[in-house]
């Protein structure tokens, strides 16, 4: 056979070459010109008047440097040092205290104050001046002061442990001995009120609810059983006795004395104006008595208001001058058929509140004239009470009987040792005028009300505040404490009633009451079943103490009721008015079952 031929390897053509990209060429980097300093003033003047030679072709020109550029360059420095330097001020750290800088500023041997200078700006001076000393490379010195002002730092501190200074005000050893005898007082009084409630909580024969519903009802059944007229004047307080066989009533009244020693007593005051005179028209029964001119001019005013001028001359008659003052008296009536017993008289201002003893008969007077008065019931004075710095409002014997509280318009309420007659505790707190003041049951608390729309709830055995009752937006002008031993009333010049709750610190209730200012607020003695109110509305309410529901409206007086007491058995109250009137209240049912008894 013959071999195959070969075949030829078949040819591939060749490719043509890839373009390879031309870059353009790349621009040197400019290197900047070596910095010339700035050449001295003077030579800087010569190089401005001779001109500068440039090089030729591929030679480093030189630039001239003119004189604005060169102060704005300077410029440009001094701000970035300056506020280099204001930072590192700020990072500082500067005492914030100025004694603590007067300090530091008399170590650095700089003055501790310049004139008109205040606190901030003497604080910057001693920053700057720190900020200045480290610049200039005084550390030493400024850590020198710092270290100075630890080590005293340290030693005051050292001082201050070994001083213990009292977190109270120191009182007189007689006010310490009274707050023990509060306490043992109150805690015996305050553990069986506790046993008391819990025994009748637990005693399935027990049953509050049904009794305190029977006692509500009972109060429903209040009528009017007498009205006597107390005095030609308006009636400003009440008091029952322990036992309601008597009664206490308060009373101002304006004394006219003339020349002769002739004296009379003022039925009615009225302003009149004829022309550009004015003249106070005063009628004492008999005779009109008028006052011109006045000092300066008099808007028409009330009583109360005339009680500010000291001496007027007034004419009996065209030949005899008077003068005027205020006085209160006091009347002590029997019950029930309201006849008067003695009249108490020894102030020399009207008298504002009157109340009896829950230990014995005796009774306390509070009056315009910034004292109070301890008093028999036949009207022998025993002591006088002398500190207020302004006309009194409201008092309160403590249920021991050994004390006496006072609330004053002087801001203070005041507590009193009635067997020493001394000053035990001046108590402060109240902002304005204290109108009236208010024992616990058990003696261990104190509440105050005044016109800076605030009562107040104090511990008589520690003296700190308890509580402060915030709620009333006008005046309080009555409190009262209930005898379970948790609520507290008040009454205001808002026309509401607030019930408060001294375990939680609250207010529970707030009850529209009247349509004018509430004068007067209390509980009922036995259990506090039902509380009563007295309105300038010429009214008194009873409302009930489980929901505080109206029960019963005394309706009888013709002007503003201003005063309530409540018997100690709950069974009769009193009501006094601007309308002179002395009115008893009565259960109808106590009534039927005293008649069945006498049967």
């Amino acid at each position: 056979m013959e071999n195959p031929r070969p075949q030829a390897p078949a040819l591939t053509p060749p490719m043509a070459p890839l373009p390879v990209p031309i870059h353009p060429p790349i621009a040197p980097i400019p290197v900047p010109p070596p910095r010339v300093p700035a050449p001295a003033p003077a030579a800087a003047a010569s190089m401005a008047s001779t001109p500068t030679p440039s090089t030729g072709d591929g030679g480093e020109a030189e630039y001239e440097v003119s004189d604005d550029h060169r102060a704005a360059r300077e410029r440009h420095e001094r701000a970035v040092q300056e506020l280099l330097q204001r930072r590192r001020a700020y990072a500082m750290a500067v005492p914030t205290n100025d004694s603590a800088v007067r300090a530091r500023l008399r170590r650095l041997g700089e003055p501790i104050t310049l004139f008109g200078e205040r606190e901030m700006e003497r604080r910057d001076r001693l920053r700057a001046l720190m900020v200045r000393l480290e610049a200039d490379g005084q550390v030493d010195r400024l850590l020198r002061a710092q270290e100075d002002d630890q080590a005293a730092r340290i030693g005051e501190e050292e001082e201050e442990e070994q001083i213990e200074y009292p977190f109270f005000t120191e009182g007189s050893q007689e006010l310490l001995k009274a707050r023990l005898d509060i306490a043992r007082y109150s805690l015996p009084r305050a553990k069986a009120r506790i046993e008391r409630a819990k025994r009748r909580h637990e005693d399935p024969d027990e049953d509050p609810e049904a009794e305190a519903e029977l006692v509500v009802k009972q109060a429903g059944e209040f009528v009017l059983e007498c009205s006597e007229i107390g005095d030609d004047r308006p009636l400003t307080g009440c008091s029952f006795s322990r036992d309601a066989s008597m009664l206490a009533t308060s009373v101002f009244f304006l004394l006219l004395k003339g020349r002769s020693g002739a004296a009379a007593r003022a039925i009615s005051l009225s302003h009149q104006v004829v022309g550009a005179k004015q003249f106070l028209c005063i009628c004492g029964g008999r005779r009109i008595v008028t006052v011109y001119p006045f000092p300066r001019p008099h808007s028409c005013g009330s009583l109360q208001h005339w009680s500010c001028l000291s001496l007027i001359e007034i004419s009996f008659s065209p030949q005899e001058n008077c003068n005027y003052s205020w006085s209160g008296i006091v009347k002590v009536w029997s019950m029930p058929q309201i006849t008067k017993v003695a009249t108490l008289k020894g102030h020399t201002e009207r008298a504002t509140d009157v109340v009896f003893s829950p230990a014995d008969d005796c009774l306390a007077t509070a009056s315009a004239d910034r004292t109070a008065k301890l008093w028999k019931p036949d009207g022998s004075l025993l002591m006088s009470f002398d500190g207020h710095l302004d006309r009194l409002a409201r008092l309160a014997f403590h249920p021991s009987g050994k004390y006496l509280g006072t609330a004053s318009f002087d801001k203070t309420w005041r507590l009193w040792d009635i067997n020493t007659g001394k000053e035990l505790l001046l108590q402060e707190g109240h902002s304005r005028s204290v109108y009236g003041v208010s024992f616990h049951p058990d003696g261990s608390l104190a509440a105050s009300c005044g016109l800076d729309a605030y009562a107040r709830v104090w511990d008589l055995r520690s003296g700190r505040l308890f509580f402060t009752l915030k709620g009333h937006v006008k005046p309080v002008l009555g409190v009262s404490f209930s005898p379970n031993g948790y609520l507290v009333a008040t009454g205001s010049e808002d026309n509401f009633c607030r019930i408060w709750d001294l375990r939680k610190r609250q207010m529970l209730y707030s009850i529209p009451a009247h349509k004018s200012i509430i004068s007067h607020v209390k509980f009922e003695p036995q259990e506090g079943y039902y509380l009563a109110t007295s309105s300038y509305d010429t009214k008194a309410a009873l409302w009930s103490a489980r929901d505080y529901k109206p029960i019963k409206s005394l309706v009888g007086h013709e002007s503003k009721v201003t005063s309530l007491d409540i018997s100690g058995d709950g069974q009769k109250i009193v009501t006094v008015s601007l309308d002179r009137t002395i009115k008893i209240w009565s259960c109808r049912s106590s009534t039927q079952d005293n008649e069945m008894e006498l049967d």
